[in-house]
């Protein structure tokens, strides 16, 4: 595109005496003689985004609207002199079909009345079918994208360039005339593949040669239904409400707006809170938050639980509420289990139970401003998922209140497998401060809760919710406590990977030697572990393929997925693979499968293939591969990603 002198570019609207006027007759016969035309230049200005059932309709619905309402003058634009660039009617037709193509593609402003053009069109509609044209080869596909990465000047100046056949001048002219404020930089923006213009008159850009599918048959049955059943609804209540002296209210059966329900007045009395006796867990078969009882200096504070009953059930606006994924935020729906209620270093503190969810009230020692409201999801929480929940934070430390049976509690750093625990003194079930895992900066430690009962000894780790993980190591299916001296050197170089799975509702996390593996360049041996860690509401699982080298104090990461069976009890098989560069400077792709595995190859830009469950070949800096694996019964798995 060459430079041009720019001359002054007159307003939008401007119009001067010596500008044609265009009858609506004039104007009907240039649109019903180029209406496809119009249709073509109307769609491919529209934006991509609308989906092509909507632009087609809408393409046709601001030709259908582009005619004048009575006698208008359109702006005399130079080299108009041939064809149908001569015909003030049909060049003011176009310029509408720009004008408003362009404001369609504009976003909806708060406070400001849309215009007609971006809203949904009225007509025309095609009930029970989605239109669409039809589709092109690779270049028109490539197009396409290229025409959906312009901003809507750029594509306006891109469709009169190449499909009217416009000099850039006359362009210019056309998009200030349409309101654009830079036509100068959507000409810059349009300017290239020159070569394409010819694509632009293909069936793929062609609103008025088009396909039809059906909408979807099911959500339609569905909404059909749906639509009898409301139709045959109102006509019984209209019978109902047309009897005399008595029929349904506005409400229906529901009570006035100034009754109250019984069950929701007993769920904030606190008089009715749950409490359980504090020897219950001792006669009882279950280890879960039903048997715990009430502790805390504050249990019998019947304002504080008042308090908290009311934020429960209706938060003001001063209130934070936090809930983990998939935890329900609203109110009890009856008396919920009072917990505990005490002081916890400067704030008062309530923990209630309601057999779903924890419920974690504070406030400030010295008012209520400031309070914050906690959940957390909790259901089939039993042993070590009910074994403790966070008190509070502050000061970079955390307090636990820990389950009645619980006997010892200590601190452990689990990137130090050797330095053992120290302990932490429980007062009333409440521990000392225990240092919470660094959230920014170098991971240096990773300090865990180590909680002893009459089972045996269990770790849990902080990841930023009222319920601490529970850790465990070993094979899926046959997981134990991560507490012993095997386990705790499995997870040593992968403890600070459990900072990626913070306030996700993480409920356990464990962690699988799955591979050991020989180096090249006799560098020694590598470990593979997989860390899957499980959450409270079933979905959201995370899976970290992980890679540690002799000397190397962490673990890297060499995959990782999300809601993946793959080192779980459902599929305790997992392939991963890594870029791996010896001490000779030599690049390889490194590959290890999970026992059971027979072959492992890999194909792309990397190809290679061995018995067994290992892979070690030589490759490129930077190389991509796929991985594929066979097990011992046939069944093929990929690599994790």
């Amino acid at each position: 595109m060459q430079p041009q002198d720019v001359a002054p570019r007159p307003g939008p609207a401007a119009s001067s005496s010596a500008d044609p006027v265009v009858g609506v007759e004039q104007a009907e016969a240039a649109l019903v003689e180029h209406y496809p035309r119009l249709v073509r230049l109307a769609y491919l200005v529209l934006p991509p985004g609308l989906g092509r059932n909507r632009r087609v309709l809408t393409a046709h619905a601001l030709v259908q609207r582009a005619l004048p309402r009575g006698r208008a003058s359109t702006p005399v634009i130079p080299a108009q002199s041939t064809g149908r660039d001569g015909d003030p009617g049909y060049a003011y037709v176009r310029l509408q079909v720009v004008r408003t193509a362009l404001e369609a593609g504009r976003p909806l402003r708060l406070g400001a009345w849309p215009k007609r053009s971006q809203l949904p069109p009225l007509l025309p509609q095609v009930w029970g079918l989605r239109l669409f044209p039809r589709s092109g080869g690779a270049d028109e596909l490539a197009l396409d994208q290229r025409l959906s990465a312009l901003s809507g000047p750029a594509r306006a100046a891109y469709a009169l360039l190449g499909l009217e056949k416009l000099p850039d001048g006359v362009v210019r002219k056309v998009l200030q005339a349409a309101g654009v404020d830079d036509a100068e930089a959507a000409l810059r923006e349009a300017d290239g593949d020159t070569d394409r213009y010819a694509l632009l008159d293909s069936p793929e850009f062609d609103p008025c040669s088009l396909q039809a599918r059906p909408t979807d048959l099911m959500r339609r049955r569905q909404h059909s239904k749906a639509a009898l059943a409301a139709a045959a609804a109102v006509v019984v209540c209209g019978a109902l409400l047309a009897l005399p002296g008595g029929g349904w209210g506005p409400d229906g059966a529901a009570a006035p707006s100034y009754a109250q329900n019984p069950a929701a007045r007993a769920a904030l009395d606190p008089g009715r809170l749950t409490r359980v006796a504090a020897t219950a867990w001792e006669s009882s078969a279950r280890t879960d938050f039903s048997v715990w009882p009430a502790r805390g200096e504050l249990a019998d504070d019947t304002a504080l639980l008042r308090r908290a009953l009311a934020v429960w059930a209706r938060p003001g606006e001063t209130v934070r509420v936090s809930a983990t994924p998939g935890t329900p935020s609203g109110g009890p729906a009856g008396p919920p289990q009072l917990l505990y209620a005490g002081v916890v270093d400067n704030a008062r503190v309530v923990i209630l139970h309601d057999g779903l969810r924890i419920a974690r009230y504070a406030e400030p020692k010295d008012g209520t401003q400031g309070a914050a409201l906690d959940f957390a999801r909790v259901d089939g929480a039993t042993g070590a998922g009910a074994e403790a929940v966070v008190l509070g934070r502050s000061d970079g430390n955390v307090r636990y209140l820990a389950a009645p049976w619980v006997r010892k509690a200590a601190e452990r750093d689990l990137l130090k497998p050797g330095s053992g625990a120290m302990a932490l003194p429980l007062t009333g079930g409440v521990t000392s401060p225990l240092a919470t895992a660094p959230q920014t900066g170098a991971c240096t430690s990773w300090n865990v809760l180590q909680l002893t009962d009459g089972s045996g000894t269990r770790l849990l780790s902080d990841l930023g919710e009222l319920v601490p993980a529970h850790l465990t190591a070993g094979r899926p299916g046959s997981t134990g406590e991560a507490s012993g001296a095997r386990a705790l050197r499995v997870w040593s170089p992968y403890a600070c990977s459990l900072a990626s799975m913070r306030s996700a509702g993480v409920r356990a996390v464990n962690a699988w030697a799955y591979a050991v593996q020989p180096l090249p360049d006799a560098s020694g041996s590598a470990d593979w572990v997989c860390t899957r860690a499980e959450t409270w509401r079933g979905g959201g699982t995370r899976v970290l393929a992980q890679f540690h080298t002799p000397g190397g104090v962490y673990g890297a990461v060499a995959a990782k997925a999300e809601n993946v069976p793959s080192c779980g009890p459902r599929d305790p098989h997992v392939l991963a693979g890594v870029l791996w560069k010896s001490e000779k400077d030599s690049w390889y792709l490194l590959a290890a499968g999970s026992r059971g595995t027979s072959s492992v190859s890999a194909t792309g830009g990397v190809t290679g293939t061995a018995r067994g469950g290992l892979l070690a070949v030589r490759a490129e800096q930077g190389a991509r591969a796929e991985l594929k694996g066979t097990l011992e019964d046939g069944r093929s798995i990929g690599g994790l990603r």
